[in-house]
């Protein structure tokens, strides 16, 4: 069944429709969970709220083509929601996603650059290239411009390279 299908079926109260939905985009929201919350724990209890919200106002997405960003624009708010609750913020996942192909110390270094840099800016990096997502995308998920994306973007790695030409230059 095609997804389009499935969400339709889904709106209708089709709980095995619902179901195929989350279980096809289960392993992206935990991804991004992992990489906002830094813990397995927290990621799946994050997983279990946002189909729980899914499941309760599925019948509030208008167009079944936006249905992954709208999922996943409810995963940011809760990873959002949650992080202001425990005043911390963190990608461990970007250390051991990237491990294997990354040289460890170097993973750390991003990791710890990309905390230095703005929150926007930090977010879009991590949706772009941590989880292989469209300016498109990231733009219908944060609710802005193209345009401004793009911005935080740049200024995003604009600053990363600062921040990683300066620890270099500390190390030499």
């Amino acid at each position: 069944m095609e997804i389009i299908e499935l969400i339709k079926n889904a709106q209708k109260g089709d709980d095995q429709a619902f179901y195929e939905l989350m279980q096809i985009h289960k392993i992206r929201l935990l991804i991004i969970a992992m990489s906002y919350l830094r813990n397995e724990g927290e990621a799946l209890e994050a997983l279990q709220e946002v189909t729980f919200r899914a499941y309760r106002s599925i019948k509030k997405v208008q167009q079944a083509e936006y249905f992954s960003t709208w999922l996943i624009r409810i995963m940011l708010n809760y990873c959002h929601d949650h992080i202001q609750k425990n005043k911390r913020y963190g990608d461990k996942s970007l250390i051991e996603n990237k491990g294997e192909t990354v040289d460890y110390s170097r993973s750390i270094e991003i990791e710890e650059a990309l905390e230095k840099i703005d929150s926007h800016s930090r977010e879009v990096i991590i949706l772009k290239y941590y989880h292989d997502l469209k300016i498109k995308d990231i733009a219908d998920i944060l609710d802005k411009p193209e345009s401004t994306i793009k911005t935080w973007l740049y200024k995003g790695l604009q600053a990363l390279r600062e921040q990683l030409e300066e620890r270099s230059e500390l190390n030499v």
